[in-house]
């Protein structure tokens, strides 16, 4: 087989139509008679929807824009470990899927509505100062990774003095 013998299968093929070479007078070219359409060089936008109101300008406008570096928390409130949870189980987010409080996986706040009734260990990304507090109370350990401790004034005031002596 060479590259000059190949050829399409038969009937593969069909010959473009040769528009505009028929006999003058009688033939249009497939744009009609008359019209925008029938000029040379015409044609319209593409968004052009023969004069009714485009789709681009009924869309509603939006104000402001959508962050794509926002973080997503799926709420989590200390009556919903209650009701799930025993005493000394770890909640954290693998646990909260098997136990179908969550659907999909993600970052966890923890929110201080209902009472903590069990003391479990609770890992979550984030937390509210009334869950922290309800929590604590209840006996159970809440950790949240990558959260810095904070240290108050006189703490800060502390450290200072004894770098000074």
């Amino acid at each position: 087989m060479q590259q000059n013998s190949i050829k399409p299968s038969p009937r593969s093929t069909a010959n473009a139509k040769r528009r505009g070479r028929g006999q003058s007078g009688g033939n249009y070219s497939g744009r009609g008679m008359k019209g925008q359409g029938s000029r040379s060089g015409s044609g319209v936008r593409g968004a052009f929807e023969g004069g009714q109101t485009p789709l681009v300008r009924r869309m509603p406008k939006l104000k402001g824009f959508k962050n794509a570096q926002r973080e997503f928390f799926i709420p989590l409130n200390l009556d919903q470990i209650s009701e799930k949870f025993s005493e000394g189980e770890t909640v954290d987010v693998k646990t909260l899927k098997e136990k179908n409080i969550i659907k999909k996986a993600g970052k966890i706040k923890l929110l201080g509505d209902g009472e903590l009734k069990v003391k479990v260990t609770i890992v979550a990304d984030s937390a509210s100062a009334s869950a922290i507090k309800k929590a604590e109370k209840a006996g159970a350990t809440l950790t949240i990774p990558g959260k810095k401790e904070k240290t108050t004034r006189a703490q800060k005031s502390v450290k200072h003095s004894k770098k000074d002596a």
